[in-house]
């Protein structure tokens, strides 16, 4: 883009020469008249604009100027009712356009947030993996809300040995007997095949049982 006026930063501020803004502008008026002319519009001091000095080089003095805020820039460009005026408004709306499309450069508290919140979900992933692995381990793959004594034991977090689990297994088969609920069989290294429970009776003979 064009550069058709000058815009400076200024206390973290971008501002523009008023006495420059009065050359692009062609303005009639000399440029004391033309700045008195223009503030009374509701421009506020040291807001909207701050008077500073400038050294002209050609003249061997200093000289008044102000330092105007964009937003003062583009309503007094559009105060002048002229191609020109029209022409420098747009201009400042697209610096201020493309300014915000600028990406910032990020702050190490920024960075130190989006690492935390990284490892964050890496460790929640890694938790729902090793449930799903946990879950994986204790079920059958024909009836998934069957388990094992065992394996509902380890899904919760439960330490059973054989004898334990002998007594829970007792009672789980006698109360699906007694229920008419069917059991099933997974194959197992140690015992050959092992009898599984639907997991609500599994869980009902655990509270029941006062495992040591």
């Amino acid at each position: 883009m064009e550069q058709l006026i000058q815009i400076v930063e200024q206390d973290g501020q971008s501002v523009v020469s008023a006495r420059e803004l009065h050359g692009f502008l062609e303005a009639k008026e000399r440029f004391s008249t033309w700045c008195n002319r223009m503030f009374k519009y509701g421009f506020v001091e040291n807001t909207d604009y701050v008077g500073c000095k400038v050294f002209n080089t050609l003249a061997n003095q200093e000289l008044q100027d102000y330092a105007l805020t964009l937003d003062t820039a583009k309503e007094i460009s559009m105060l002048q009712r002229t191609e020109k005026g029209k022409q420098a408004r747009q201009y400042f709306i697209e610096v201020e356009k493309r300014a915000k499309a600028v990406v910032k450069p990020m702050s190490t508290l920024d960075i130190l947030k989006m690492t935390i919140q990284g490892l964050e979900e890496q460790q929640k992933g890694l938790a729902d993996v090793q449930e799903e692995v946990k879950m994986l381990k204790a079920k059958t793959t024909t009836k998934p809300d069957y388990f094992t004594v065992a394996g509902y034991g380890s899904l919760h977090g439960i330490h059973v040995n054989i004898k334990i689990a002998s007594i829970i297994g007792r009672k789980a088969a006698s109360i699906c007997k007694a229920r008419g609920i069917p059991t099933d069989k997974i194959p197992d290294p140690r015992f050959g095949t092992v009898r599984m429970y639907p997991t609500h009776i599994l869980k009902e003979v655990f509270d029941s049982t006062d495992i040591v």
